[in-house]
Formats: structure tokens, C-alpha cells, sequence
């Protein structure tokens, strides 16, 4: 009996073909490249045109550049060296670049350089053009923020209360070397009383140091110690206050900020692969969406949610020359400042504040809160929950850490000490003291009553399968959890590129 053997299909490498197949061929109809094509070539590249010269030798279009790069993000590749490769290696790269090889310096140089100007253009050419065609709204948005690390290092830092402690040791030691000199000064020395470092600078610092030398290098019985403490201090202080100087003019009004992107601020994030709570160099990514498409984008170097609605909606009204008419955010905005900034441009908010969540469950509410209390408007007191008055006392004004001043009214208790709810309505020292700011109070009632009505239930139930996908899609999805670019301005590219690629990847869903 013959052995019988199994059979395959023709493979011959050499084989020729009459007609051989073309890329179009090869890309599927509905492929995610074909609408990364169809969207670009739609879109208004005049601002993009604009970054190159007149003259000098001719550059890669940057129409196709620009597909290339948002297709990499598209399609998860990010670097710029991979990115060369795979106009080199498949067939959808090769198809949109049409047959073009741009290598990793030129892909970088465009994303850094080109689109520094014209990025953010390309991005609300696109949003509107999704809008035009329903897929999404520009005024009816959600908002969140997600914390991305920076490509920085993780322990190269700058602390602002490191510089605090350094200037207050260097104020101490300079004091501590004026009051020898001033214990063993003549009359002709002439030392005058110790300068004032209530602010201390590099000049005062200077100055105070070559008063000392002038007045202690002419001693010859000079404790040993505090020479070389003047010593220590000529030849390092001056510089060293310089340099705090430099790196308080850079953290401004941070805390933090790492010395290989000094955009970066160290803050706490969800991606804790050590589980040791440290902190890393990163950015607070803010967005605004509508039907899991990204409306507007802002990158901020603070951690606190809170601080960061006012430049988000300024960018949107400078981007759609309008602010959006509803808001939906959760309770990390829900700040007096943002509310009295929302009325002031008559924002619809459905923004919860603190207490929203806990104001919903009955069983964990405290009954002696100030919100508990009863308020009697034409005695102006409040009623105490054992029935004596609490008068009015004064108001109490502070500003926010963005110059907001807030003011509440204060009202104290009349005779707490002998009262049998002490210690359980009063947890303080004395008297209670109750502060009550009206304006809040009234724009938290307001927001209640928005976020408990129909139309509010239904928001907040969309905002959750809203704007939260759009970063577990970013990070979790497509594995971008860190930034490739270093500084600010980059890091608003990058980001930039990533919205656009977010849009057209649910586009072409």
C-alpha cells in the first residue's frame, strides 16, 4: 500500500505576478487608517503650512508627517524611532505615507518643533468637524482630570520647604556670626545692628558677609569656629541663595518640581507598583468630553483638581469662542470659586461639592452639623440643638491659594461648659463656634437641587461612562502611562495627539 503524504497549499518565494498588488489593495475598507486619511485631508493645515520657510530646500509634506504620527498613536506607537520602522515595515504606514521613509529625527523634529503652534488648530479642526457630522457636542461636556508621570527622573527633586529650611539655617548662622562680631567689635568698627532677613536675597546675603569680613578680618583673636563658619558662608552662601532664587522663580506656585522637567510637579499616583505611596514627577491631565470623544484638553502642573477649572474653561472659550452651556464634573470641583465662576458665565453645573455624597445616605449624617442647625433669620442666630441662642460674633475673611476671598459669618454659643451634649455637639475648647458661608451655602443648595432632579440623575449617571473611558482607554487600552516628551509645551503635543488619535479611534469604532 503506498504511504500517502499530506497536502499544501503552493509556497514559491520566487514566484513573479503579471500584475502585482498595489498597497489600496491590501488596506481593508474600514480599516482605522483610512479614516486617520479621510479626517486629515478634510481639515483646515493652513496654521501648520505657516511654521515653515519660504525658502531652503524642500521639506516632507507636512499633511503627511502629520498622518503618519496621529496613525502611530492611533495605533499604539509612540516612539519616534518605531515609527520610522514601520513606514518601512507595514503595508497601512506605508500606504498613508505613500511610499514616503521620514526618519526618527525628522518625525521628532515635527512633533516637537512644527506642531509646537499648530497642534492645538488641528485638534478643534477635528472636534468640529466630529461635531459638524453629530458625533459629538461642544457645549454639553463632562470634565475629569487623570494624573500622567513625566519622562523624568524619580529622584532628582526640588522641595519648596527644603528651600525654606536651607534659607532659615543660613539666616541663623549669619546671626549667630553678627553677634560674635558685634561682642568683640570697637567703637571704630562702626557694626552696625543685625540686617533685617525678614525676605533674604542673594544681595542682603553678600552684603551681610562682607560687612563681617571687613569688621572680623581685621581680629587676630578670632574663635577658630566662627572663622570657618565665615569661611563656609563667603564662599557658599551668595551662590547657594542664587540658586534657591532660581528654583523658587520655577516652582512658583508649587510645591515641588523635578530637576529633569522642571514642568513636572511630584504628586500621588493610582500606578503605585511599589505600594509605598511615592511620589513621581507627573502632569494633571484635565479633559472635557462629550460621547467619549475629547471637546478640550489642558495640561497643569498642580495636583488638585480643584484649580484647574478656570484655565480649562478659558481655553475652551478660547478654542470655541464660547464656554460650554453644561458642565458635568464630580466633587473635586465643586469649590465656591468655580461655582461663582460658572454663574458668571451662566454655566449650567452639575458639579457635585464634598458633601454631596454623604448629604445621600441617611444613616451617616452627623445631627449636630452646622447644615442641622436651625436659623432664625430675624434674630439672625442660630439654635443650638439644646435650644440656647448662638449670636453672631463677626465675619472671617481668607483667600484661596489662586487669590479667591471667601467670607463667612461666625456665631458662637452662649454656654457650652455646663451643657450635657458638650463633648459631643462641641468638640472644642470654650464655646462653639459655627462659620457659615452664605454664598456657598446657597450655591450648594442650588447645586442639590440640580444634581437630585431628573435631568441631573441621568448626567451623573453619563458622566461616569463618559469622560472616565476615555483615560482608562488612553492608559489601560493603549498602554500609554507615561510621557515621551519632556516640558510643558511638549507634553500638551503629546497629549494633543493623543485626543486627536482618541477621536478618530472612536470614530472609526
Amino acid at each position: 500500500m503506498a504511504s500517502r503524504k499530506p497536502t499544501f497549499k503552493p509556497y514559491d518565494q520566487q514566484q513573479m505576478m503579471l500584475l502585482p498588488p498595489s498597497l489600496e489593495e491590501l488596506v481593508p475598507k474600514n480599516h482605522p487608517v483610512r479614516v486617520v486619511n479621510e479626517v486629515i485631508n478634510k481639515i483646515n493645515l493652513a496654521p501648520l503650512h505657516a511654521s515653515y520657510k519660504l525658502t531652503g530646500a524642500s521639506s516632507y509634506h507636512p499633511q503627511m508627517l502629520l498622518k503618519v504620527l496621529v496613525y502611530g498613536y492611533v495605533s499604539n506607537v509612540y516612539s519616534s524611532r518605531k515609527i520610522e520602522a514601520a513606514c518601512k515595515e507595514s503595508i497601512y504606514f506605508m500606504w498613508i505615507s505613500g511610499m514616503s521613509y521620514p526618519d526618527h529625527n525628522t518625525i521628532n523634529r515635527f512633533r516637537s518643533d512644527r506642531l509646537r503652534e499648530s497642534l492645538r488648530s488641528v485638534f478643534e479642526e477635528v472636534v468640529k468637524l466630529l461635531a459638524q457630522e453629530g458625533l459629538l457636542s461642544i457645549e454639553e461636556v463632562c470634565v475629569d482630570g487623570t494624573k500622567i508621570e513625566a519622562n523624568a527622573n524619580r529622584y532628582t527633586f526640588v522641595w519648596k520647604k527644603a528651600i525654606a529650611t536651607n534659607k532659615e539655617k543660613m539666616k541663623q548662622q549669619l546671626k549667630g556670626i553678627w553677634e560674635y562680631a558685634q561682642s568683640v567689635a570697637s567703637k571704630e568698627d562702626n557694626l552696625p545692628d543685625p540686617p533685617d532677613f525678614t525676605t533674604i536675597t542673594r544681595e542682603k546675603v553678600q552684603s551681610t558677609v562682607d560687612k563681617l569680613n571687613e569688621v572680623l578680618g581685621k581680629k587676630k583673636d578670632i574663635d577658630k569656629k566662627v572663622k570657618g563658619k565665615l569661611s563656609y558662608a563667603t564662599k557658599h552662601f551668595p551662590q547657594n541663595m542664587g540658586k534657591y532664587e532660581e528654583q523658587e522663580q520655577i516652582l512658583g506656585e508649587r510645591n515641588s518640581y523635578s530637576k529633569t522637567d522642571e514642568g513636572a510637579t511630584f504628586m500621588r499616583l493610582k500606578e503605585d507598583h511599589m505600594r509605598n505611596g511615592q511620589l513621581k514627577p507627573a502632569y494633571n491631565v484635565q479633559i472635557s468630553s462629550s460621547n467619549q470623544f475629547v471637546v478640550n484638553y489642558t495640561i497643569h502642573p498642580n495636583p488638585n483638581d480643584t484649580t484647574t477649572l478656570a484655565a480649562h474653561i478659558a481655553q475652551h472659550e478660547a478654542s470655541y469662542q464660547q464656554a460650554p452651556k453644561v458642565i458635568t464634573a464630580d466633587a473635586g470641583y465643586g469649590s465656591e470659586e468655580n461655582y461663582t465662576l460658572l454663574e458668571g458665565k451662566k454655566v449650567k453645573a452639575y458639579i457635585k461639592y464634598n458633601l454631596f455624597d454623604r448629604q445621600q445616605n441617611t444613616n451617616n449624617q452627623d445631627p449636630f452639623s452646622t447644615d442641622k442647625l436651625f436659623y432664625n433669620a430675624q434674630e439672625d442666630c442660630f439654635i443650638c440643638p439644646m435650644g440656647q441662642q448662638m449670636n453672631f460674633i463677626g465675619e472671617s475673611k481668607r483667600k484661596t491659594s489662586t487669590g479667591f476671598e471667601q467670607t463667612s459669618r461666625k456665631y458662637q454659643a452662649q454656654n457650652c461648659g455646663h451643657c450635657p451634649l458638650n463633648g459631643t455637639c462641641n468638640k472644642m475648647e470654650g464655646n462653639r463656634i459655627v462659620q457659615v458661608n452664605e454664598r456657598l451655602e446657597r450655591q450648594r443648595k442650588q447645586a442639590y437641587e440640580l444634581l437630585n432632579s431628573e435631568e441631573g440623575i441621568k448626567r451623573r449617571k453619563k458622566r461616569c461612562y463618559d469622560v472616565e473611558p476615555v483615560f482608562a482607554n488612553i492608559k489601560s487600552n493603549h498602554g500609554f502611562k507615561r510621557f515621551m516628551l519632556r516640558g510643558k509645551h511638549k507634553v500638551e503635543i503629546e497629549f494633543g495627539l493623543l485626543a486627536i488619535a482618541q477621536n478618530i479611534r472612536k470614530k472609526a469604532s
